[in-house]
């Protein structure tokens, strides 16, 4: 006799199993988050009407999610068209002339950008016949001296990298040892002396690694790789580095507009969590609704002022661009509130899911997602934070069991 035959118990039950799995998953993984003490969420629909909430007036750690508030203040005060600047200019008192660079922190000055900048200025310059530098000279004044924005560790990790007003490759340095010889791990970027002398007491064959807590090694650095690439365009600069102020009397002889657009630097930030970015982003802000130099304090007036005004939020907290503060606070309700904002700039969300465009969070003990759910032409959108320790990717599978949760 076949267990399986029509009209059978056996089949019956198995058949019923089989159409309450997708059910019986979705309640696993909604009743597992209901369960943690320390966690908020909100989805709504498109017209605003609550799928499903928790504690979603709740202040949390917001970790990463907070790189769509910093987002969303750049693209709405400078457009996503907005390209960065970077100003040189030429003191010609001297037996040879002297190249001043003042920089405004433009975050995404990297090799193939500077590149670009050694051949526009390289040109600029023999044509006006000069061929030799007698040195560079860096004007990092739009940010305040050794600004460290709090959450930033001492590690040497490309995450821990310091903002600075002239920075090359995120202020990080990718090399590898060769033959006991240090050389560079990217085609396109050349090792310098300092780069050398970072990497000499680092471990390993090949890792990226930020440039310090010092910001003239930053800068430095910077200058360094610059002087190569004017070299390579036929342009001798001399070594010698220094820090000021522009001289009033010299001219600018070149600005520099970043290749990329303001969303173009958005979207790897969404898509890689690039702390430097967001941190560069918010310090511009705040130079330019309270002035410069931009400093720690200034980001976070220019939170607490621009939320307060533009969403009439009381209670929150953020001071780094980032989110790597554990001091941050910020509700569930309050990054729907920005997403409801934001929906215009959609697209520089990843899709971490299958029609799930998110923004993830991660710190030690705290998980967070935010972003929208596309279901049929609905974008909806949604944000939990979970600040105690989850399963790896909980957050992924909760959005994912949320978007197949009934209206």
């Amino acid at each position: 006799m076949s267990l399986f035959r029509p009209g059978s118990l056996l089949l019956a039950t198995l058949l019923s199993l089989v159409f309450l799995l997708p059910a019986a998953s979705l309640a696993s993984s909604l009743d597992k988050f209901n369960r943690y003490n320390s966690a908020g969420l909100l989805y709504l629909d498109e017209s605003g009407k609550v799928i499903n909430k928790k504690r979603a007036k709740d202040l949390f750690v917001p970790a990463s999610t907070t790189k769509l508030v910093t987002a969303y203040l750049a693209l709405s005060h400078w457009g996503e068209d907005h390209r960065f600047k970077t100003d040189f200019f030429l003191d010609e008192s001297t037996t040879n002339p002297a190249l001043w660079i003042k920089g405004y922190g433009d975050p995404f000055l990297v090799s193939e950008e500077l590149t670009s900048i050694a051949q526009a200025l390289g040109a600029r310059l023999k044509a006006s016949g000069i061929n030799k530098l007698g040195g560079i000279h860096l004007d990092t004044t739009y940010f305040a001296r050794n600004i460290k924005l709090p959450g930033t560790a001492k590690s040497n990790n490309p995450y821990d990298a310091i903002p600075s007003a002239l920075a090359a490759n995120f202020n990080t340095i990718f090399a590898r040892r060769k033959n006991g010889i240090i050389v560079s791990a990217e085609e396109q970027t050349p090792i310098t002396t300092t780069a050398s002398h970072i990497y000499t007491s680092m471990q390993g064959h090949s890792e990226r690694v930020n440039t310090g807590p010092d910001h003239r090694i930053a800068e430095r650095y910077f200058a360094e790789l610059l002087a190569e690439f004017l070299r390579r365009e036929g342009l001798e600069a001399g070594a010698a580095i220094s820090w000021g102020k522009v001289p009033s009397t010299a001219p600018l002889t070149y600005r520099h507009l970043n290749s990329r657009t303001l969303a173009s630097v958005i979207k790897p930030m969404m898509k890689y969590s690039t702390n430097f970015i967001a941190n560069q982003l918010i310090l511009k802000l705040s130079a330019e609704y309270h002035g410069t130099p931009a400093s720690s304090a200034k980001v976070a007036l220019t939170f607490k002022e621009q939320l307060s005004t533009g969403f009439g939020w009381k209670l929150f907290f953020l001071e780094d661009g980032a989110g790597l503060s554990r001091a941050n606070r910020l509700s569930p309700a309050q990054l729907v509130d920005v997403l409801g904002r934001f929906r215009t700039w959609k697209h520089l969300l990843p899709e971490i899911e299958p029609r799930i465009y998110a923004k993830s969070g991660s710190l030690i003990g705290i998980s967070a997602l935010a972003g929208y759910i596309k279901k049929q032409d609905e974008w909806r959108p949604f944000a939990v934070i979970i600040n105690q320790k989850t399963p790896y990717h909980f957050r992924n599978k909760l959005a994912v069991d949320l978007s197949k949760q009934p209206d």
